[in-house]
């Protein structure tokens, strides 16, 4: 008859605790008070919500991860460092910021092909694999047992087949519903593949944990060919899908020094995941013209100075004439609110590409309430309407542009494994101004106020917004 009381006491005991520790640890005051509020007014729901949602750092697994990072440089060489004193003053300025959040120096690149549809990106894809002669690095978010996942599953058979080193890393919680025969049969051909938390079970178990997610979509060929960009392994990039119909993407394909990084971060997520590295090459060949400075930028909730945040700070506060971001989801922290905001007063040319049909309710319903918030900014939002716009781009004046991994919320900002490649190179740049100009032409610019908005909007996206810290 004791049990009850005792586990509710108990209950109340963990509660103030937490709220100790939200005022100690919130990033903001507002999360602090909200925090404070919910867990001593509500503690049946605010406890459980803030072990699961709870700004928790778990030093534990930083260190494990920092541990993954430094075994992987041991094993590799270091690349000598290319100057680039060709660069305009202000596009060295750009780079050395993003190089002082990367930690790392920008390497170059003797080819850059730009993808936009699932059709051409897949094709160069495919025939790259065909090529391997040594190993094939594949890191996705999405892994989905359809037709492209059969027809990937057959083609990494085969190289496996041919002596080609095969490892795949895939999240759990993005490719949920993966058959088990599916994994099977790449583990019985000869395939090294495993989930992302695979050798840190307890991530599994703690519903908490699900938030540190890896969104990485990269792949790497031999140490010397490289793809990043936003295309997951599912038939609805190939714009299959009955509901998204077509769906606009971009991947980007690269050959060069650069590689290299994008090759140490894959390396980085093996060993977290199995406590192991793999056989690789850290030497290119010879003779390659490597003009293109390029900076592959990795940020992750491991990092304490949230490099994600920081990437589109930096971005948004250097730009001079335009700063555009495609991203599909518009739920900012509202530092970077403030950002665009300051950057649009400046008289810079601030545009944020969005896709107008709905596949995660909540964070959809959240942009509603987010763009409400900058009326008269100066900042002008776009709807995708030729399908699902599903890309991540960014655009600095005619200085630099990115593709990769980053969307323009709290989630892939401080949650997320990300990765992206920044160029720096105004010919590059003029390749994805002349792209998201095509996007703009088939979008519709958006500036409804909220309270304008259909009624379930107006009454959802409020709510929606409250979730934005994990959407």
């Amino acid at each position: 008859m004791y049990l009850l009381p005792a586990a509710l006491l108990l209950l109340h005991i963990v509660a103030v605790l937490l709220a100790f520790r939200a005022v100690r640890s919130a990033r903001t005051p507002q999360g602090a008070v909200g925090w404070t509020v919910f867990l001593l007014a509500l503690p049946y729901l605010g406890v459980p919500a803030y072990l699961f949602l709870g700004d928790f750092r778990y030093p534990g697994i930083v260190r494990a991860r920092r541990l993954s990072e430094l075994a992987a440089k041991v094993r590799s060489s270091t690349c000598q460092t290319p100057q680039w004193r060709h660069l305009p003053a202000p596009t060295a300025r750009l780079m050395a910021g993003f190089e002082a959040i990367a930690g790392h120096r920008t390497l170059g690149a003797s080819e850059l092909e730009l993808m936009t549809d699932g059709q051409t990106a897949f094709d160069a894809l495919f025939a790259a694999l065909a090529a391997a002669e040594r190993y094939i690095l594949l890191e996705t978010y999405i892994l989905r047992d359809d037709n492209l996942g059969q027809r990937l599953q057959q083609c990494l058979l085969q190289r496996a087949a041919d002596g080609v080193q095969v490892c795949v890393l895939y999240d759990p919680f993005g490719s949920r519903g993966i058959s088990a025969r599916y994994l099977q049969t790449l583990r019985d051909g000869g395939v090294s593949i495993v989930n992302f938390h695979a050798r840190h079970p307890s991530r599994r178990i703690i519903p908490r944990q699900l938030n540190f997610r890896d969104h990485r979509k990269v792949v790497v060929i031999d140490g010397h060919t490289a793809f990043t960009g936003g295309f997951n392994i599912g038939d609805e990039y190939l714009g299959l899908d009955s509901y998204f119909g077509a769906w606009r993407d971009t991947m980007l394909r690269l050959k060069g020094s650069v590689v290299s990084h994008l090759q140490l971060s894959f390396a980085e997520d093996w060993h977290w995941a199995t406590g192991d590295i793999p056989q690789l090459s850290w030497s290119l060949p010879a003779g390659a013209d490597e003009d293109v400075p390029v900076l592959a930028f990795s940020s992750g909730p491991t990092e304490p100075h949230e490099p994600g945040t920081l990437y589109f700070h930096h971005a948004i506060l250097a730009a001079r004439s335009r700063i555009w971001i495609a991203s599909p989801y518009f739920a900012p922290d509202p530092s970077l609110i403030q950002a665009l905001r300051l950057a649009a007063l400046r008289g810079v040319d601030v545009r944020i590409l969005m896709t107008d049909k709905r596949d995660h309710w909540l964070v959809w319903l959240a942009a509603f309430a987010f763009m409400d918030e900058m009326p008269g900014s100066g900042v002008r939002f776009y709807r995708y309407r030729q399908g699902f716009m599903h890309q991540k781009a960014l655009l600095v004046d005619d200085m630099m542009a990115a593709v990769g991994s980053h969307n323009l919320d709290s989630r892939s900002c401080r949650l997320n494994f990300e990765a992206s490649a920044l160029v720096f190179d105004a010919a590059f740049a003029a390749q994805v101004a002349a792209m998201l100009e095509q996007d703009f032409s088939q979008s519709e610019i958006y500036d409804r106020p909220l309270a304008e908005a259909p009624l379930g909007i107006r009454l959802a996206a409020p709510v929606a917004r409250l979730f934005a810290p994990i959407l």
